[in-house]
């Protein structure tokens, strides 16, 4: 174990905080550099405030669907306040921060808050400098062992620059004040797909474009046309196979052109088109840090660059741009680093949510996989329809999906498509990530009625009787 080695982190996000926690409890002198905020832009921009905005729109949903239960409202109905909505959002994402920061500094770590950068290789003994820029001027730390965790940001295209009021980047979409009178979402991935959902919940007419057959391109098949189903049922105007050209401000909103020459006006836009590393100004390549050709940091299962005791984590190295992942690729680094027990990284065994209405949650082998031979394997598919807690809650869209090892019964994968699948899926990566079997999971206690019954129904029907 190295204890008291100088361990310099530079981003505060899920990455750099967990890891500094871990290295912190391995007794090594921590300090964290983060120019932002604590908790990067995961806390103040991106999970956190996305997350918050969705779970009002998901009060929205439910109360536009309490007719069927029974449940009348006023003549007014109900309305939205966006910039309480906004306010709530960024006040929740700054307490976070501050909570993470206090954390920190809890534990001894110290907290800078400017931008670091690699300053030179090795040296004799050890250290490397790391130069810190803060609004008091210049500081040069010395570390025995660096972790970059500097995130991603927005990527945006070349004829539409974001401006923060009609063109907005997922980062500045908590600045409105005031509900969109039409939204065009530009990406149909995850982080479009999501603010599509919510702002559609909120009441808002949406125009999703979608560069693919389908949205969500890289999901589930089933789960995915689900989804594509409930948002057009939703009134939500999908357009496949489409692609931005430009975006431009009009006198009364913007104008979205399409590369086919369609043009859609509307009140606002919003850029979903992926995320860019947070590598330049690093100085990686004065140090032999390897970036791939989209700048990403190479990292191996340990979280190792291609430098000595220099580390990455998180959204910079591409490996999967999920906070958990982060997190996991931080801690892993530092007991590595220490000298810890530390097992790889097991991306076989990441959980992943959509947080869409409803949400779609994945474990482990996929269908797709299945299908094209690459594992032997079975599938069961149960519609949440038939459930009968669904039933008391007026679910009707949603399925559990189940993938067994064709020879040993042992959960490899799963699929949730439901309100609350984050929380569903819960059982699925128990049994995936132990290795438990169709039987065994079938075999335990459910309540009834629940949801959670669905997957060990799902489960039983993957029996094998040996006919």
């Amino acid at each position: 174990m190295r204890a008291g080695s100088r361990v310099v982190i530079i981003g505060g996000g899920p990455g750099g905080y967990e890891a500094a926690l871990v290295a912190a409890q391995l007794g090594a002198r921590v300090c964290v550099v983060e120019c932002q905020g604590m908790g990067g832009a995961a806390v103040l921009t991106d999970v956190v405030p996305s997350k918050t905005l969705i779970a009002t729109a998901e009060w929205m949903t439910t109360s536009n669907d309490a007719a069927e239960l029974g449940i009348r409202g006023g003549a007014e109905g109900t309305s939205v306040d966006m910039a309480a909505v906004n306010r709530r959002v960024l006040d929740l994402a700054g307490r976070q921060s501050h909570d993470i920061r206090a954390r920190l500094e809890r534990e001894g770590i110290r907290v800078v808050d400017g931008t670091g950068r690699l300053a030179g290789d090795l040296r004799s003994d050890g250290t490397r400098p790391v130069h810190v820029t803060t609004d008091d001027g210049e500081e040069e730390l010395v570390a025995e062992i660096v972790l970059l965790a500097t995130g991603a940001h927005p990527r945006v295209l070349p004829d539409a620059q974001p401006d923060g009021e009609r063109i907005l980047t997922w980062a500045q979409m908590y600045n409105l004040t005031e509900l969109p009178e039409h939204l065009v979402v530009v990406g149909s991935g995850v982080t479009g797909a999501e603010f599509a959902s919510a702002y559609n919940g909120l009441g808002v007419p949406v125009t999703l474009v979608s560069s693919r057959d389908r949205v969500l391109p890289g999901e589930d098949e089933d789960a995915a046309e689900l989804i594509e189903t409930v948002f057009r049922r939703r009134g939500m105007t999908v357009l496949s196979r489409s692609r931005a050209a430009a975006v431009h401000r009009t006198d009364t909103g913007v104008a979205v052109t399409l590369t086919d020459g369609r043009v859609i006006p509307a009140s606002h836009c919003l850029l979903a088109v992926g995320g860019v590393p947070n590598t330049d100004g690093l100085g990686l390549e004065d140090v032999g840090v390897a970036v791939t050709e989209r700048g990403h940091i190479r990292v191996d299962r340990v979280s190792r660059t291609t430098a000595v005791r220099v580390y990455a984590a998180g959204d910079c190295t591409g490996v999967l741009p999920l906070a958990s992942v982060a997190a996991m690729q931080g801690r892993v680094a530092m007991w590595h680093a220490l000298g810890d027990a530390v097992s790889p990284l097991d991306l076989d065994a990441v959980t992943a949510n959509i947080f869409t209405a409803p949400e779609i949650a994945t474990i482990g082998v996929t269908e797709r996989e299945v299908q094209d031979g690459e594992v032997d394997a079975v599938v069961t598919q149960l519609p949440l329809a038939r459930n009968p807690r669904a039933k008391m809650l007026g679910i009707r869209e949603g399925f559990v999906k189940v993938m067994a090892d064709r020879h040993s019964g042992a959960v490899i994968g799963g699929v949730v498509v439901a309100p609350r699948a984050s929380e569903l899926i819960f059982p699925l990566a128990v049994a995936v990530t132990q290795r438990i079997t169709v039987d065994q999971l079938a075999n335990v206690y459910t309540i009834y009625p629940s949801l959670s019954g669905s997957i060990a129904e799902a489960a039983r029907t993957l029996h094998q009787t040996g006919r």
